[in-house]
């Protein structure tokens, strides 16, 4: 008998016992990487880690479109390498989200055993599974929103009880149009995101707690610790500098990369089979079947590469296409060399970033799914000059302990003990501002800088009677304003007659605690205190689908003609 589909009911069908209680009100915490996902909640004197039907604390990210109802991989684990075969699996929609057909990271999904469909105009992909001989369309959103009713049924049925807000953690190099993604994922889902979390801001939380406990088991004074978190996963690799003392968290620097497991399977698939990309390129169900193969023999043999110095691959993908090779552990980090080379460059620059010297860390805490392969280990170790590295934490559950710490501390919890007595300060992992000074990014707020934050810059007008200003807001590292992510744009009007360079336009970025961004921008005349025009409030992001068109058919518009030059700087 088949079992019944999941249903979300609203908050209205909670009962009165439900509502009176303290502790169901607990966010939970929950880690949805790209390959797998957990689930923890405070329970009370620790976290605790939830568990599916099959005693699993960790499930597989995927979501399978196969009959009237899609299952998630919550619950499915046996069938997933089957499914996969087949087309009819979406996985890797962490990847996916929020990003444009010309990014990529979604021309290398093109590679996956489903329909990565792009026209390379800067719109979201087409993406669809294979079911019945049928593609059938959906978009990343979807697919999390699917898998996220699914978990949320898991867990509600483990608490005997409704949830609903909860504590994500998102990869440091997240834009906010992505975080915007997640948030509208979960609420199709029926979930209210209290904290977006950067996964190694969520490990540092969960640093500072083990801190604190360890101060007051030896009754010590509680000194600064400066550590640093490398955080790699199948998607994407973080590295964060945080500063811990008396259960306070700074983080002095952020630094994030698309690069992640995704891209040393993808290599080394193309190296044990070079012609894969031709073999595969029309998606056909036998190609389907071939790509799946060929993935399941690679990340096996990476897997076993983690813990022997050579394995042998051999796989049939049918019409004469055997594969039938052994693979060095050395061979492997050649093929990944490029790889592992960001991995070093970001530690660096993070470092870099947060002025510290490796002398100065206390701690070097690794975590994610590639924390066990040797290599990554050992360039970790070595860039830091560390003969061991942080032992106090299980690397696949670090990041979602710290989600649940966070989801008890913003739910307002009190813990008699002071275990919750923490706070993270938190920084911009990218730096936003606006195009000026002829197309180019201009930051307001830099990046690391902590928050909640306010800072403003003053612009000025490029030509004589210039009436109208062009807004464009951006996020991110690049020097160029389209090498960045646009967030939204608007136009400030009605600016009084004057020569070019004589109008002040004030553009302040306010972020709250809640990470919510705001840009104001305002008019100020020579001589006079009060705007000359009514100041403009937006909250960004502004933009929807489609934002990769926005940039080029704003610059198509408009050119410079409301373009605006950088005056000072203002001191808050």
């Amino acid at each position: 008998m088949a079992e019944p589909a999941y249903i979300v009911t609203s908050d209205s069908e909670t009962t009165g016992e439900e509502k009176s209680s303290a502790f169901s009100e607990i966010a939970i915490g929950i880690d949805i990487g790209t390959s797998q996902c957990s689930v923890a909640m405070w329970s009370g004197s620790g976290v605790e880690l939830l568990k599916n039907t099959g005693n699993q604390k960790t499930m597989k990210s995927f979501v399978t479109f196969k009959g009237n109802t899609p299952s998630g991989g919550v619950s499915s684990q046996l069938s997933y390498e089957d499914e996969m075969l087949s087309g009819a699996t979406i996985f890797n929609m962490k990847r996916l989200i929020g990003r444009v057909d010309t990014d990529p990271v979604v021309q290398a999904c093109k590679n996956l055993p489903f329909l990565v469909q792009t026209l390379d105009i800067g719109v979201r992909p087409f993406i669809a599974a294979l079911g019945n001989n049928v593609w059938r369309s959906t978009t990343p959103e979807e697919v999390l929103a699917i898998f996220l009713v699914e978990l949320r049924a898991m867990i509600e049925a483990q608490l005997k009880r409704r949830i609903r807000n909860v504590v994500l953690t998102v990869p440091v190099s997240f834009s906010r149009f992505q975080l915007t993604r997640i948030e509208r994922a979960c609420a199709m889902a029926g979930l209210h995101v209290l904290r977006l979390m950067p996964e190694p801001t969520a490990v540092a939380l969960l640093y500072a707690q083990q801190q604190q406990q360890s101060s007051h088991d030896s009754m010590g004074s509680g000194m600064e610790k400066i550590a640093l978190i490398f955080n790699m996963g199948a998607g994407y690799c973080d590295v964060a500098v945080t500063a811990t003392a008396g259960g306070v968290s700074q983080i002095k620097a952020l630094a994030g990369s698309t690069i992640g497991g995704e891209d040393l399977l993808q290599n080394m698939m193309r190296h044990l089979l070079p012609e894969s990309e031709n073999l595969f390129r029309n998606h056909g169900v036998s190609e389907i079947k071939r790509m799946g193969l060929l993935r399941v023999a690679t990340q096996d043999a990476i897997h076993q590469l983690s813990s022997q110095n050579s394995v042998r691959v051999d796989v049939d993908l049918g019409d004469d296409v055997k594969i039938c090779k052994a693979v060095h552990r050395e061979e492997f980090e050649e093929v990944n060399r490029k790889v592992f080379e960001k991995c070093e460059s970001l530690i660096i620059q993070c470092l870099k970033d947060a002025k510290v010297e490796v002398e100065d860390l206390n701690d070097v805490i690794i975590v994610g799914g590639c924390s066990y392969i040797p290599r990554v280990k050992s360039l970790v170790a070595n860039v830091c000059r560390r003969k061991e590295l942080y032992k106090g934490m299980h690397p696949l559950e670090a990041a979602v302990c710290g989600a649940a710490v966070e989801g008890a501390v913003a739910s307002g919890i009190n813990d008699p003990l002071g275990n919750l007595d923490l706070l993270t300060i938190q920084a911009t992992p990218l730096a936003i501002g606006i195009r000026a000074d002829g197309n180019k990014f201009v930051p307001v707020i830099p990046k690391d800088t902590a928050m909640p934050a306010r800072k403003e810059l003053v612009f000025t007008t490029v030509h004589d009677n210039q009436a109208e200003a062009l807004i464009i807001v951006y996020e991110g590292e690049g020097e160029k304003a389209e090498e960045n992510h646009l967030l939204g744009y608007f136009k400030i009007m009605g600016i009084p007659a004057a020569p070019k360079g004589i109008p002040e336009i004030n553009v302040c970025m306010d972020i709250n605690a809640s990470n919510v961004l705001r840009v104001l921008a305002g008019v100020v005349m020579p001589g006079s205190r009060k705007p000359a025009v009514p100041v403009m409030e937006v909250r960004m992001p502004s933009v929807d689908d489609g934002h990769g068109w926005c940039a080029e058919a704003l610059n198509r518009s408009y050119g410079a003609t409301l373009d605006l030059v950088t005056l000072r700087k203002i001191a808050l």
